[in-house]
């Protein structure tokens, strides 16, 4: 009966204790960095996964930094200019989103990369570089524009 009841007790704590290593293991640094509301961000963005929702609001929240980074799906033919146009077409008196980033797969990794590396306390330069050297075997770079 003893051992029964010391084993539980062992089980718990091993229990316990797993799961909060885990938790540690766990996204919640991208949490570190500003991200804007899902209100007012189109239906598709709403029901989209929880990394692309994620990007979209990181974009809106750091056109600065996504700004700076280029993107290197292909959609510079489509017109855009970095990162960020993934995901804001304009952005004057009101958002205009652009849907491109819903369905693209490196837009959306190359902003998961930029939050993480940006929670991280890396520098501009280090996360450009780094996007450059990661995502430049798929496709030649958006062609960044100045930023104001």
């Amino acid at each position: 009966m003893k051992q029964t009841i010391r084993f539980n007790l062992l089980l718990i704590l091993l229990i316990s204790l797993l799961g909060t290593g885990l938790a540690g293991c766990s996204n919640s640094s991208q949490r570190d960095v500003a991200m804007a509301t899902l209100d007012g961000m189109p239906e598709h963005v709403h029901t989209a996964p929880v990394r692309v929702q994620e990007a979209y609001q990181y974009a809106v929240a750091n056109p600065d930094v996504l700004q700076q980074i280029p993107c290197y799906c292909g959609c510079g033919a489509m017109g855009h200019t970095s990162n960020y146009s993934c995901y804001v077409a304009e952005a004057e008196e009101t958002i205009t989103y652009d849907e491109h980033a819903l369905d693209c797969g490196i837009c959306v990794d190359i902003s998961q990369d930029v939050m993480r590396m940006q929670a991280q306390g890396r520098s501009v330069e280090e996360i450009f570089n780094y996007v450059n050297t990661t995502y430049a075997r798929f496709g030649p770079p958006t062609p960044l524009e100045p930023v104001n």
